[in-house]
């Protein structure tokens, strides 16, 4: 589903702030992956989504959804095929629209994006239906501004208009890590909810060990703008937060102490 091939970005080329984020990154995600993605601050990660949401344009290499080949498509092309939940809770819904009025604009992605035909009363009823499926009271509250939410109420709702018309490619970064536990822990059951019973390929951006191993079928490590470490299946079941602290110090030759960071 997602085919990314010797991708190279490097930002402030020839300044003293010169960065190279992506160093020859190769990755291949097959239709229905679930992968999340852990590394240090700095690793790449969220580089690595941007790029693939095409936020910003490659200095080099090649990405490929579903067969189509986007490395030169701006980012209003790929939204139609790509959806995304960011770690801000502000972000990916209009604060001052009702709830009814955010999915519908998520549900014309790709499409007519404005309310001047008006929303239908079928449609209204379709996304009651959806919305009760988060178990959060909010298909009682259809004409709520978005603002007044709760912020695991708000990434609940962007998890929802993400999926609406069922990306073939879902990108998750760092979706739950300005949430409280309990929040993050209720966000993170229906990501895994929607993504099973829609089979949606998804790339989710984690620094926490224990998150990055109990959801999805694969795990990457990055670091330094190139993945080091690739697992999945029954590997990735059996790792623990040790193991993944002490693969991380061996494969990116740092001290335990300076990466700390990653068990959060």
């Amino acid at each position: 589903m997602l085919e990314i091939q010797n991708l190279w970005k490097t930002f402030n080329p020839g300044t003293v702030n010169e960065k190279a984020a992506l160093q020859g990154v190769n990755l291949t995600l097959n239709d229905g992956d679930f992968v999340t993605v852990i590394g240090s601050n700095g690793a790449g990660k969220s580089t690595l989504l941007n790029a693939v949401a095409g936020v910003f344009l490659a200095d080099q290499g090649s990405i490929r959804l579903d067969g189509m080949d986007m490395t030169s498509l701006p980012e209003h092309r790929r939204a139609s095929g790509i959806g995304r939940v960011f770690q801000d809770p502000m972000m990916g819904t209009a604060a001052t629209m009702q709830i009814v009025e955010n999915l519908a604009l998520a549900a014309r992605r790709g499409q007519f994006r404005g309310l001047r035909r008006g929303i239908t009363r079928q449609e209204k009823e379709q996304y009651r239906e959806q919305l009760r499926t988060l178990e959060l009271g909010l298909e009682d509250r259809l004409t709520t501004k978005v603002g007044l939410l709760s912020g695991g109420q708000r990434q609940a709702l962007t998890l929802l208009m993400a999926t609406l018309r069922r990306p073939k490619l879902l990108l998750l970064d760092e979706h739950t890590a300005a949430l409280d536990p309990a929040t993050a822990a209720k966000v993170l059951s229906l990501t895994d909810k929607i993504v099973s019973e829609h089979s949606l390929t998804t790339l989710m951006i984690t620094h926490n060990m224990k998150d990055a191993i109990a959801h999805g079928n694969r795990l990457i490590m990055m670091n330094e703008g190139k993945i080091i470490f690739d697992v999945a299946g029954e590997e990735k079941a059996n790792l623990t937060k040790a193991d993944l602290l002490q693969k991380f110090a061996d494969l990116s030759g740092g001290g335990l102490e300076s990466d700390r960071m990653l068990l959060n």
